[in-house]
């Protein structure tokens, strides 16, 4: 998240820069420079291509997800065996075994989720480039043919009025 963040946020700085360029313009032009403002979590969450890559990456991981908690199920078992010997006479020696088992499961049930977290957020990351590489191209066109001086993404509030996410949201699900 945080690489495709940046992908769209250079372009967005980009803009900032330009914007604070402005600062030594006469304030009657700065007051006519055109302001937009997106949600990039929107696109990234609503746009076809985001959906798209969700089924992706949930085809993907589904076989690697559904292993991971085969392996929770065969942990929790064992940790209940565990807990069922507790109060059994039950040998020593095969008491430490399940103990053993136990901490070896849990291990590797440990290291699986990990590395399935890691490589599902790696391969996120990727698709979320995609799109804000695409989603980038498409605000600068919209920035230039519609005149904004500046695009930005992140606000403590901004007016539905200069909101252009549904437009790059409609021109993303338009480009192929």
């Amino acid at each position: 998240m945080l690489k495709s963040s940046a992908t769209l946020g250079k372009f967005l700085a980009a803009s900032a820069l330009g914007w604070l360029a402005l600062g030594g313009i006469a304030p009657a032009q700065a007051q006519a420079s055109r302001i937009a403002w997106l949600s990039p979590e929107r696109i990234y969450n609503e746009s076809r291509l985001a959906k798209l890559a969700g089924e992706k990456l949930k085809e993907e991981f589904s076989p690697r997800e559904k292993a991971v908690q085969a392996l929770a199920q065969r942990l929790k078992a064992a940790t209940d065996k565990l807990a069922s010997e507790e109060g059994k006479a039950v040998p020593e020696a095969e008491h430490a075994k399940t103990q053993r088992d136990v901490v070896e499961l849990d291990k590797e049930f440990q290291r699986r989720q990990r590395e399935f977290r890691e490589d599902l957020n790696q391969r996120t990351n990727e698709e979320r480039a995609v799109i804000a590489e695409k989603a980038t191209r498409i605000i600068k066109q919209l920035a230039q043919t519609e005149g904004f001086d500046i695009v930005l993404q992140d606000a403590v509030w901004a007016s539905p009025r200069i909101d252009i996410t549904k437009r790059v949201l409609e021109e993303l699900d338009k480009d192929k």
